[in-house]
């Protein structure tokens, strides 16, 4: 099967001023659609034709770095626009308290986030999961994915390749990370992800 691009959860100006409308155009419309396009190909008339992505990026992973890069930014992208929310969701009873208990609240969490955010060297994602019946904060660099990852449970995912930004704050990584990560995460998603105890599966 081809796989198509997800409509955004909210209209491309909910966003703004975090994120523009200009840049989830170039983002959402032409850089996800071209990891789409190009793992479409890859996959067209092989045994991958007919797998859920998330069994493509496991089969790629470590066998066909090029299938895998492509198959897990288009998941990536598609768990990152159901992180963001135009107005910013509370928590669930059962996610506020493991927050509580492995950051000490929500706003240290997101403290904690922006400054690994800040941090990541070069492009990447910055990751809240559940880990072992804990919360962590995870960081994978480039196209990599938490998706395929055992014992690993992703509940929301903020984007630090440029392309997600550079419109908007030009060079200035951390501004975009406290406009987003300071209003705009969808804690109802992670709390979806946590209730259901596994990763968001990517609509075929």
């Amino acid at each position: 099967m081809a796989f198509k691009l997800i409509d955004l959860p909210y209209a491309d100006t909910a966003l703004a001023p975090a994120v523009s409308a200009e840049t989830l155009s170039f983002h959402h419309g032409k850089h996800h659609q071209t990891y789409i396009d190009k793992m479409n190909a890859a996959i067209d008339g092989t045994d991958h034709a007919d797998a859920s992505l998330e069994a493509i990026v496991g089969a790629a992973r470590g066998s066909n770095q090029g299938l895998f890069n492509n198959a897990a930014q288009t998941w990536n992208h598609g768990f990152y626009w159901h992180s963001m929310a135009a107005t910013e969701t509370a928590p669930s009873d059962e996610l506020k308290a493991k927050i509580d208990a492995a950051f000490g609240s929500v706003d240290e969490l997101k403290e904690q986030l922006k400054a690994r955010g800040a941090g990541h060297f070069a492009s990447g994602w910055v990751w809240l999961a559940e880990k072992d019946g804990a919360l962590t904060i995870e960081e994978t660099h480039d196209g990599d994915t938490l998706a395929d990852q055992d014992g690993v449970n992703p509940l929301l995912v903020v984007d630090v390749w440029e392309h997600a930004y550079y419109l908007d704050h030009q060079n200035k990584r951390p501004a975009y990370l406290d406009a987003v990560v300071g209003s705009k995460l969808n804690w109802a998603f992670a709390s979806e992800n946590l209730a259901r105890g596994t990763a968001w599966v990517y609509p075929a």
